[in-house]
């Protein structure tokens, strides 16, 4: 048996993080790419209109990536996130898996986010509105599966495991 890597994504709010947490704990390999461990902020073009921040991107480590994603192993290793750049490792991802929910229900979960969490703030909760309507689309046309993410996270993670 050789490893299956299975991409989580989703636009911010939709659960990727919740996901991974809810799968590490059920015993998987299971990696958050959207952390300082596997991404870091760059400079990007300030009219560019796709980034979460203006004059900033927030990409993979790409080197980082590679390396998890490249190395040998069994069962199942599953990653999340979404980044600029990260169309880059489907040749290396074998499932793309889309969590999606109303934009009502990604706004109270940015909301709830501490003061230091991405989308917490009034403009960025405005950033994110933006980025679903031109991002979420490209995300849906680049998945095998899309699953509703308003639904309980264990319930997310059961549908997750089915497609896996």
């Amino acid at each position: 048996m050789t490893i299956r890597r299975v991409l989580i994504t989703g636009m911010s709010g939709t659960g990727k993080s919740a996901a991974v947490r809810e799968l590490a704990a059920r015993g998987h390999q299971a990696h958050d790419l959207d952390t300082p461990e596997w991404s870091e902020w760059i400079a990007a073009d300030p009219a560019d209109a796709l980034t979460p921040a203006a004059g900033k991107d927030w990409v993979w480590q790409e080197e980082r990536v590679r390396a998890l994603l490249s190395r040998p192993g069994e069962g199942l290793l599953f990653v999340s996130g979404c980044a600029e750049n990260m169309e880059r490792f489907y040749p290396l991802i074998d499932t793309v898996i889309l969590l999606s929910a109303p934009l009502a229900t990604i706004m109270e979960r940015l909301a709830a986010r501490s003061l230091d969490g991405y989308g917490h703030t009034a403009e960025e909760r405005r950033k994110v509105t933006d980025l679903i309507a031109t991002i979420e689309p490209l995300l849906r046309e680049s998945a095998d599966h899309e699953i509703d993410a308003r639904q309980p996270i264990t319930a997310t993670v059961d549908a997750i495991l089915r497609l896996a």
